[in-house]
């Protein structure tokens, strides 16, 4: 029997067959790291919203345990003249999809409408709706209109959500009836592809990283030699492979070849040769003459609505919900701490910018790390709160980057392999002290499951919301407790 293929499993295999057989052979082999919670968060929201973008609809209740329940279900909804149909579910042969939303035209006529949470058309989409119109058509419906659905990144929102405006209709249907014509070929090389008892062998590529990060290209890369052209920093995918095929694979071969960039190859040189840390003593002693008292240590953390929240805002606004600020009033004073955190529901901005300002006092240097990106949301607070513009531009005016001694590499040692990132960089000028690893926090070990934890706390029980608060204060305060030991180090590096 031919393998059972699904629109998802049917996209697999157009990016890669392997990654298909894998999955169905080798599924433990799969690195879920690759899994975007957030952007997986924001495609259930848009598709449960865009379900009422027609009117009132009738949704088939999913069943994993018996997709044919799914089809009959929507048999009876057609035959009943129900318009608006959201999941609809056909199976021909062995081949099954639901469709986002089936406008229900009667007569056998139908329209199909794709949602994804995307800005804008990628060519895996039309693959998606291609394979879709193909069951549809294939059962005897006459498919008048084939669409994609996704969020149009101009709305801004003000009072109710337009579901209209969010949403953008691109008409994919003469696109879509001309891939019809070796759709049916391709899915039988496919199922064909899954048939085989032995491993098949496949060369990386692009494909790898496109349309999507592959979940097992730690598996199909793991004869290769250790470390080797994928570990480098600041390589893009393109030039990695094309390094890969001409035969450059290992550090030695890289180095040799000399076609990398400056920093790059000091990566390379570090690791090959375990070479000690190199430090620039005056570049970081200038710098550190910019960091004076009182100093404050700030981070913020931010989560991205697909679906706009407040007024003035546009799908995926980066909106700040925490901060956490470490200070130190003099020479040899100690060490505070002050935190914000909003609850979900509110927009957390006005209070937030208000604590901020109160909290940092007006010509104090702070720092961040990475600067830009609490620098970028301060001056979106100052534009929003005219009234607090002063003290947020003051703020906004006296960040010290601490990034920046590591990014000029005027410290740089092997265990930062690459990076600036203060997630190598505290491990490396720190290590062993178990309470600066983040792997041992609970719940919240990055910005992303930061991100992800505050979109969810809006649907939690009390408990649960208030262990994931107390999830997040740690994670963020030890992001500014890190940029306070990381540069306690660099004056330890210049006395």
């Amino acid at each position: 029997m031919s393998y059972n293929l699904s629109k998802s499993r049917y996209c697999s295999g157009v990016q890669c067959p392997k990654m298909l057989w894998l999955k169905k052979n080798k599924p433990e082999e799969f690195d879920d790291s690759v899994m975007n919670t957030s952007i997986l968060q924001a495609g259930d929201e848009i598709g449960d919203l865009a379900m009422g973008l027609f009117g009132e609809f009738t949704e088939i209740p999913f069943n994993k345990e018996d997709l044919g329940k799914m089809a009959e279900d929507t048999k009876t909804e057609m035959a009943k003249g129900t318009l608006n149909i959201a999941e609809a579910t056909f199976i021909y042969e062995n081949l099954f999809c639901s469709v986002d939303i089936l406008r229900n035209l009667g007569g056998n006529k139908v329209e199909l409408y794709e949602v994804k949470s995307s800005t804008g058309l990628k060519d895996i989409y039309c693959h998606d709706i291609a394979f879709q119109y193909h069951i549809l058509t294939s059962l005897g419906y006459t498919v008048t209109k084939s669409c994609l659905v996704h969020v149009n990144n101009k709305y801004v929102r003000y009072g109710e959500l337009d579901i209209h405006q969010f949403f953008e209709i691109e008409d994919l249907t003469d696109k879509i009836e001309k891939m019809q014509c070796d759709i049916k070929h391709r899915i039988k090389s496919i199922q064909d592809y899954m048939e085989q008892t032995e491993e098949p062998v496949e060369k990386i590529g692009m494909h790898c990283t496109d349309p999507y990060d592959c979940g097992f290209f730690g598996y199909c890369t793991k004869d290769l030699p250790k470390p080797n052209i994928f570990n480098v920093r600041g390589v893009n995918a393109k030039k990695k492979f094309s390094c890969y095929y001409d035969g450059l694979i290992t550090y030695e071969d890289l180095l040799e070849a000399d076609i990398l960039s400056k920093n790059q190859n000091m990566q390379l040189d570090y690791i090959l040769n375990n070479l000690p840390p190199a430090i620039d003593k005056n570049s970081i002693s200038d710098f550190l003459q910019g960091i004076t008292y009182p100093l404050y240590f700030l981070d913020f953390e931010t989560f991205q609505p697909a679906i706009p929240l407040y007024d003035g805002t546009t799908p995926f606004t980066q909106i700040v919900f925490q901060y956490s600020l470490h200070y130190i009033e003099h020479e040899g004073g100690e060490l505070h701490h002050k935190e914000f955190l909003a609850y979900p529901g509110d927009d957390p901005r006005r209070a937030l910018a208000e604590q901020l300002c109160k909290d940092i006092p007006l010509d104090v240097c702070t720092t961040a790390y990475n600067m830009s990106f609490e620098k970028g949301r301060i001056a979106e607070l100052a534009n929003l709160y005219p009234d607090l513009r002063d003290h947020l531009m003051n703020i906004h005016s006296n960040i010290v980057d601490l990034m920046v001694p590591f990014q000029k590499k005027w410290y740089y040692c092997k265990a930062m392999d690459g990076s600036y990132s203060i997630k190598y960089v505290l491990p490396a000028l720190c290590p062993d002290d178990p309470s600066l690893d983040y792997h041992n926090l609970e719940g919240v070990h990055n910005g992303a499951e930061a991100s992800a934890t505050f979109t969810l706390m809006a649907k939690m029980s009390p408990d649960e919301l208030e262990e994931s608060r107390k999830n997040l204060l740690k994670y963020c305060c030890l992001d500014t407790y890190a940029m306070v030991k990381v540069w306690e180090k660099l004056r330890e590096i210049c006395e």
